[in-house]
């Protein structure tokens, strides 16, 4: 297995593609044409940038190669090479997912699955 890869949701959005067995994107990604993931080294940065203010989320844990060509790693912030799925996320894909604190990235620098 790959290193794996996070997005980051809202928890009523996240239910909803759980249910539905398959997530789009939330606003955002549909924006732009893509699902924006990060890698475990740029999550902090990621949660710290878009998610410091917001409550209620999951962090969601994909494997990248389970993805195929319809995820590509582009520059994006800081040249830095982001993960980005041009299509949908089958939730049969995740490896994992849980409720997900914002302080969470402060105490552990590789995200894990925390039993949840």
């Amino acid at each position: 297995m790959a290193e794996l890869i996070y997005k980051i949701v809202d928890r009523n959005h996240w239910a909803e593609a759980v249910d539905a067995g398959t997530f789009h994107g939330s606003k955002v990604d549909i924006d732009d044409g893509y699902i924006h993931f990060s890698t475990g080294k740029q999550l902090p940065e990621t949660v710290a940038k878009h998610f410091a203010d917001k409550n209620d989320l999951w962090i969601v844990a994909v494997d990248p190669d389970k993805l195929g060509q319809i995820l590509r790693f582009e520059a994006s912030r800081n040249n830095d090479m982001f993960p980005h799925l041009y299509g949908q996320l089958n939730i049969a894909d995740v490896e994992w997912h849980h409720a997900f604190t914002c302080s969470e990235c402060d105490v552990f620098e590789q995200p894990r699955d925390c039993g949840h």
